[in-house]
């Protein structure tokens, strides 16, 4: 019986038969005290049936997650111990030995800070450091343009999976599959490049043997590596546009170009960010296409700063030099990366 007050009078109401007279029985019996009267607040009384209930129900929940326990932590040890392995250790490390003269055969001298000032006065440090942002320039802004241009195509012309396949193929290949590829296409005298230049131009070009050539050309080998990958990622944040607002931008009369400027740009923010970060950081790090195709010549030209490197430690056995750039690098694509999200508002999205 539900009793409901009116003015200085309560009448007891009977309440109906079925599954609303049980629901109504069971809150009124949930929110009355243990002396039979219903609380002034409207709210459950104080070690009633409710707050029994509600007490009850973590108890049984934190118990089947102790149970469940041991279950995790055996499943979650091989990647713990792959982390601590292959990547906390060899970071810490790293560290440590960008303050030392480590010369792989005598164990490291600590000397502070003097990797640090001999990197500073390193022309060729500098020098690497420049080929490297021009190189990451062309990549992201091409890689980029060419991405979306692809993906748009694919999105608004044709929907062939057989197509989208094809544009992937590059990026399944090997990297150093690709440099070796794209090396004998641009030789001088039998690649088809030049071959194809010679007939529409009457002469060749020197790509990986001239200094304003050889950084475009690696650039463009790259573009064509990773293209398909990156448009395969704006292609799928162009199928969470909703259909119904291009519909509505061609009642209003717009154009394609005038959606794709004013509607797909915008509403591909988040994913044209995450796409420029991830060129920006494969750019930093490129090094197999330098090491195949041009080895960092000719004069330097190409000498990417992952080839420096590389050259420090593994040819020249300065371990503790080639630690300390590994660093700066790591501190340059953490600044980088965190301003290129942070101006992008990767976290936004103009569809919300």
């Amino acid at each position: 019986m539900v009793v409901t007050s009116k003015g200085n009078h309560t009448t007891p109401v009977k309440p109906s038969s079925g599954a609303a007279g049980a629901v109504a029985t069971t809150a009124t019996s949930l929110l009355t005290k243990k002396d039979g009267k219903p609380p002034k607040d409207g709210r459950p009384a104080k070690g009633g049936k409710l707050a029994k209930v509600r007490r009850s129900t973590p108890t049984r929940s934190f118990a089947a997650r102790r149970r469940d326990l041991p279950v995790a932590l055996l499943l979650i040890i091989p990647s713990v111990v792959g982390f601590l392995v292959f990547y906390a250790y060899p970071t810490f490390r790293g560290i440590y030995l960008s303050f030392t003269d480590f010369r792989v055969l005598s164990p490291p001298n600590w000397v502070g800070l003097e990797n640090l000032r001999t990197m500073v006065h390193d022309d060729v440090f500098w020098q690497s450091l420049w080929v490297t942002v021009y190189f990451v320039l062309l990549s992201v802004v091409i890689g980029t343009l060419m991405s979306l241009l692809t993906a748009v195509v694919l999105h608004r012309v044709t929907r062939s999976s057989t197509l989208r396949g094809v544009i992937l193929l590059p990026f399944l290949i090997s990297n150093v599959i690709a440099a070796l590829v794209w090396q004998w296409m641009l030789d001088p005298t039998m690649g088809i490049i030049n071959i194809a230049l010679e007939h529409l131009t009457g002469h060749s070009i020197l790509f990986l043997g001239s200094g304003d050539w050889v950084v475009p050309a690696i650039a463009a080998i790259s573009v064509w590596k990773w293209m398909g990958y990156y448009a395969l990622l704006i292609f799928a944040g162009l199928q969470t546009i909703p259909p119904t607002i291009y519909e509505a931008a061609r009642v209003d009369g717009a154009s394609e170009w005038q959606m794709f400027r004013r509607l797909t740009v915008p509403l591909l923010r988040p994913i044209l960010a995450m796409v420029v970060v991830l060129t920006v950081i494969n750019s930093f790090q490129v090094f197999d296409i330098v090491q195949v195709t041009t080895k960092g010549g000719p004069a330097h030209a190409s000498n990417v700063l992952q080839k420096y490197i590389y050259d420090k430690a593994f040819s020249q056995f300065d371990f503790g030099y080639a630690a300390t750039m590994s660093l700066a690098l790591f501190a340059l694509l953490i600044t980088v990366t965190f301003t290129q999200l942070r101006l992008a508002r990767a976290n936004e999205s103009d569809l919300n």
